[in-house]
């Protein structure tokens, strides 16, 4: 039987096992050609509270667990990422419409996520403190309990595991409620994978739904951290939420990333990353280069490479021939992008090329004589767009880049010198020189500031521990102390 053979989880959430969802089923649907590729269970608000409590009560085990056997289920997860790899890819590819290289980057993610998390059980639990009484005093790491992880359907795979597979190997367990258009790839994969690698049950549970299971994952009592990955709109209501709860909510949120071609740039590399950083999935990363800030002696130049890649890359189904980009995940999103393209365009934008589509296909778009409070400009689109717009002075490029309510991630090509000068003045959470926007790496601190959520809470041993775990002071004397009293 294969990993992900649809007889396990036809019609099934997983709880303690799989079983059915009380509120029926969510069938899963294939963009690039609107069929049905199967159907899971849909929890509901009862199914997540009870989930909770399960959770909770394997939680306070696991948590005692020895380190080298919490590692050890981590080392296994990570081997049975790659040893089904080409099973994942094939489900990545049909369901989120990605192209084979995406689909292997999220498998081979997937394994780095869990062979750094396995050295999380072995990291040091905390600091030994100086203290003024005749005592220890110790600051330790415990486990925060249980977390819930509320991932999207762009990456699922990546955006489920890397808060997945570091919360468990610090002792927590886990509830999660992947993006329901791509229930295969961010959830029942990882809930395959943990079951053959050996996790104990009620650790990691899967709970397919719509808001109101996402609602309920982040009240439930038993709950402490949520770790969300969305929309800045629906990050807001969780924040909102998780704060008046006093509960610790990890943001990851939206972005309008500035990509900064500076005077002297080489303009074929930088045309080709910008059209990578633009085109990349269909523009629907949260890293998509949004905003290409051109120094106006490279600006035509600039513009017509931009334009001529955008119209030389094969658009289609991934499945049936070598593409670059596939389809958008839905209607809904695909009108929200083609609705930003027109409003530029009435705005006084010129589309440059591109600029239609063909059911879910959208062809790759660039977008010139744009102004700065054009829509496009100010606007996450979340598609295959490049609006591109030119600066006089690096003063002027600063100025424009952090003008964005986002601060998620910024590229800066041309000379290295001047390209840190504008690193240190850039507000982002992350900056790449001589690179486009879109990067990620399982052992890199990754987040944004401002309307992109609340910091770098993913990636690397000090992120993590600090994303799942609490701090307890802790003291110890040789004998009770003395009181006055």
């Amino acid at each position: 039987m294969t990993l992900l053979a649809t007889s396990i989880w036809h019609g099934k959430i997983h709880t303690d096992s799989w079983t059915s969802g009380s509120a029926g089923l969510l069938d899963i649907t294939e963009p690039a050609t609107g069929h049905v590729l199967g159907s899971v269970g849909a929890a509901d608000r009862a199914d997540a509270l009870a989930a909770a409590s399960r959770a909770a009560d394997a939680q306070r085990t696991w948590a005692q667990t020895k380190p080298e056997e919490r590692a050890a289920v981590l080392r296994r997860a990570g081997m049975l990422f790659e040893d089904h790899a080409k099973e994942i890819q094939g489900w990545i590819v049909r369901e989120t419409g990605a192209i084979e290289a995406k689909a292997g980057l999220e498998t081979h993610i997937a394994a780095n996520e869990c062979y750094e998390a396995a050295a999380l059980p072995a990291h040091p639990a905390g600091d030994v403190l100086t203290s003024n009484e005749d005592r220890w005093s110790f600051a330790r790491r415990r486990p925060a309990g249980v977390v819930s992880v509320i991932s999207p359907f762009n990456f699922p795979l990546i955006l489920s595991i890397r808060s997945v597979a570091p919360a468990l190997a610090l002792g927590n367990a886990v509830l999660l409620k992947p993006d329901p258009r791509t229930t295969v790839s961010g959830g029942v994969a990882i809930m395959r994978v943990f079951e053959e690698a050996g996790l104990p049950a009620g650790l990691l549970q899967l709970l397919p739904g719509g808001a109101d299971v996402g609602q309920a994952l982040v009240e439930a009592p038993e709950v402490r951290v949520i770790s969300f990955t969305g929309s800045t709109a629906a990050g807001r209501k969780v924040g909102e939420t998780a704060g008046r709860l006093l509960k610790r909510a990890h943001l990851e949120l939206g972005g309008n990333n500035a990509l900064i071609v500076l005077p002297g740039a080489d303009l074929d590399l930088a045309a080709s990353a910008g059209a990578f950083g633009s085109f990349m999935h269909q523009g629907q990363i949260c890293m998509t280069t949004g905003r290409h800030l051109v120094h106006e002696s490279l600006l035509e130049d600039y513009v017509a490479r931009l334009s001529d890649k955008a119209r030389s890359l094969p658009v289609g189904d991934p499945c049936t021939g070598q593409v670059a980009l596939g389809p958008i995940i839905d209607e809904r999103q695909r009108d929200n992008i083609d609705r930003l393209v027109r409003e530029a365009k009435d705005a006084g934008a010129q589309i440059a090329a591109g600029g239609t589509y063909e059911g879910l296909f959208y062809s790759p778009t660039v977008l010139t004589g744009l102004t700065p409070d054009n829509p496009a400009w100010t606007q996450e689109i979340f598609g295959p767009v490049a609006p591109v717009l030119p600066f006089s002075s690096v003063e002027e490029a600063i100025a424009l880049t952090n003008a964005s309510e986002y601060a998620l991630s910024v590229g800066i090509l041309g000379d290295v010198g001047l390209a840190m000068e504008v690193a240190d003045r850039v507000v982002s959470g992350k900056v790449h020189i001589n690179e486009q926007t879109v990067s990620d790496e399982a052992n890199s601190p990754f987040g944004g500031m401002g309307a992109s959520g609340t910091g770098s809470r993913f990636g690397g041993s000090a992120a993590n521990i600090d994303a799942f775990t609490e701090t307890q002071w802790l003291t110890m004397r040789p004998q009770i102390a003395p009181y006055p009293f």
